[in-house]
């Protein structure tokens, strides 16, 4: 396509979008559920296709030197396939928020004033590699009663578009619009350009990506962006710690999966108990084949650790790789998180309910965890079904970003014949 079909595709897309948003915000519940679980029943029909769809796209990006994270990333799995089908079946079961009224309150004139739940609109989503996020954010989309317009990465265009299929069907046979839910067809960039900036048809964008795509939307976006940069997540292991606990958190926290944002890439240990819980720990990690890289006290009880520069606190490494620094105790802790994370998901290992409570209250990220690891922190692990993203910012959304963080709240006004004095 040249620049200008870009323009005119994207143009059509937004109008079919903004088209169908309409009607979606008028579906009820029964019809969003019912599409929901014919997309699921379709994902579970058509497993082979799909596998055979990313393997496509798999050996494409292995040609052209993808790096392992992102391999994974990429990779669907007969399991992954079935968490697809079951997230959509889960956001189905949940309640639906669209049309919720709450808050109502009597003013001195006689009226009642509350607020109701609403769509946003039209949603852009634009994103890397998982082909599973074609799924999470069409489930989160339809079940509020928005429209979409995805745009994923071209590593996993062949796997996209035959689940863009199955959405379609799915929404025809419930009798929702096929446009609800848009796949951008097109790998060229310019299409990213053009989505980012059409404020008459798209009211949010949410980037799921690199740390290099997301400064790029946030940048040149002209529509509002729920986002977050990367995942530095931290575990902190107290000087209260129950040592058992603290092994088994970080070996999940860090190595259950080395490609996702809520992978711990910082460890902290408290300098009372670093000389017995260090080595424990660092065994666990190196059997691992995770690297250390650690402050001068963490070298000289871990000797296979190597130096940590400033940088190492506050990289996302996606790798077998983990900064570790010995701090004074807690107070230490939360300053160093909040200097160096990236307000993501942090964890404290601790059996002191004070120390664990003023970690909840002072650690400035979106998920705080107490004993736990930090892979929790997802929509799915969260009870939401599904995620449209991890959100670091403030507003309008924080954290895992599920059905309400894709609605909005209306005041509405209850009267009658009630006119201001």
């Amino acid at each position: 396509m040249m620049v200008m079909d870009i323009q005119n595709y994207m143009k059509q897309l937004g109008e079919q979008a903004r088209a169908a948003s309409r009607l979606m915000a008028k579906a009820d519940t029964n019809t969003k559920n019912q599409a929901l679980r014919n997309i699921a029943a379709l994902i579970r029909q058509h497993e082979k296709a799909l596998l055979a769809a990313n393997q496509q796209d798999l050996e494409v990006a292995k040609a052209n030197g993808m790096e392992a994270a992102m391999l994974d990333r990429l990779a669907l799995s007969e399991k992954s396939v079935a968490t697809m089908a079951e997230g959509l079946e889960q956001i189905a079961s949940l309640p639906d928020p669209i049309g919720e009224m709450s808050n109502f309150k009597y003013r001195p004139s006689g009226i009642q004033i509350g607020q109701m739940r609403v769509p946003l609109g039209v949603i852009g989503i634009i994103y890397e590699a998982r082909p599973n996020v074609t799924v999470d954010a069409a489930g989160l989309c339809i079940k509020s009663g928005n429209a979409c317009i995805l745009r994923g990465g071209s590593e996993a265009i062949h796997c996209n578009q035959a689940l863009a299929k199955l959405v379609h069907q799915g929404l025809q046979q419930a009798g929702l619009p096929q446009a609800a839910v848009l796949v951008v067809e097109t790998t060229d960039r310019a299409a990213v350009g053009e989505l980012i900036t059409m404020k008459q048809y798209v009211d949010v964008i949410v980037p799921r990506g690199g740390k290099g795509l997301i400064e790029r939307i946030s940048n040149d976006a002209r529509i509002p962006v729920i986002k977050h940069l990367d995942g530095n997540c931290h575990v902190y292991v107290d000087d209260e710690a129950d040592l058992d606990k603290a092994v088994r958190i970080l070996e999940n926290s860090k190595t259950q999966r080395l490609g996702t944002c809520n992978t711990a890439e910082s460890l902290l240990v408290a300098r009372s108990i670093a000389k017995t819980a260090l080595p424990k720990l660092a065994e666990m990690l190196i059997s691992k084949g995770v690297e250390i890289r650690g402050c001068e006290e963490t070298r000289a009880i871990v000797p296979q650790a190597i130096a940590a520069t400033e940088e190492d606190y506050y990289t996302e490494y996606l790798a077998s790789i983990i900064s570790c620094k010995v701090v004074s105790g807690v107070d230490e802790a939360i300053e160093h998180i909040n200097k160096y994370s990236s307000q993501h998901t942090e964890a404290i290992v601790t059996e002191n309910y004070t120390k664990a409570r003023q970690f909840l209250r002072e650690v400035d990220s979106s998920s705080v965890m107490v004993n736990a690891s930090t892979r929790f922190a997802d929509g799915f692990e969260y009870g939401f079904g599904a995620e449209i993203g991890i959100s670091t910012d403030k507003l309008h959304a924080r954290g895992p970003v599920g059905l309400e963080g894709l609605t909005s709240l209306k005041y509405v006004v209850l009267g009658d014949g009630h006119v201001r004095a």
